[in-house]
């Protein structure tokens, strides 16, 4: 572990020497991870991309890539691009990244069952901003949005999320 890991912790999510609140899946923390199951899965888990509104708001970081109208996340286990970014018209079962609420307005994506993904073992494991305090994610980590951008321009691809 170095300073600059995510560390999940009783105290929310420690990162270059502070502490985060944050929420978590309303599943809890899982070792068996599964699609749908709305648990957040214990490991470590590198930070592979960060995805951000520009419409609402400036790249948090330079590496950061827009969402654009169109912008999909599979989560239909039985398509080839499970647990993939795609783009729409797109039949499977997915998730739209450009939501009406602010939930994606920043999105740090995670390697969890990515990029060789294994149907069934659960999809988009992200950091994204909270409803509210406390309120469960389905797996992802969530913080306030204030904290998420302090985060975002401070990450780098060899970040790494640790759930213990």
């Amino acid at each position: 572990m170095t300073r600059d890991d995510l560390v999940l912790t009783a105290r929310g999510v420690r990162f270059q020497g502070r502490y985060f609140p944050c929420s978590i899946g309303k599943g809890g923390i899982t070792s068996n991870k599964r699609e749908g199951d709305g648990a957040t899965p214990r490991g470590v888990h590198r930070i592979v991309g960060m995805l951000y509104r520009p419409d609402r708001l400036p790249p948090p970081a330079p590496w950061a890539v827009p969402i654009v109208t169109g912008d999909l996340w599979s989560d239909d286990r039985d398509a080839p691009d499970y647990n993939h970014m795609v783009r729409g018209p797109y039949a499977p079962s997915h998730e739209v990244l450009r939501r009406a609420d602010p939930l994606y307005d920043i999105v740090l994506l995670t390697d969890w069952n990515w990029p060789d993904a294994v149907p069934g073992r659960g999809s988009a494991i992200f950091l994204h901003q909270w409803r509210r305090p406390g309120f469960g994610t389905e797996g992802c980590v969530a913080f306030s949005r204030d904290d998420l951008t302090w985060i975002a321009g401070r990450v780098t691809p060899e970040t790494r999320l640790i759930v213990r």
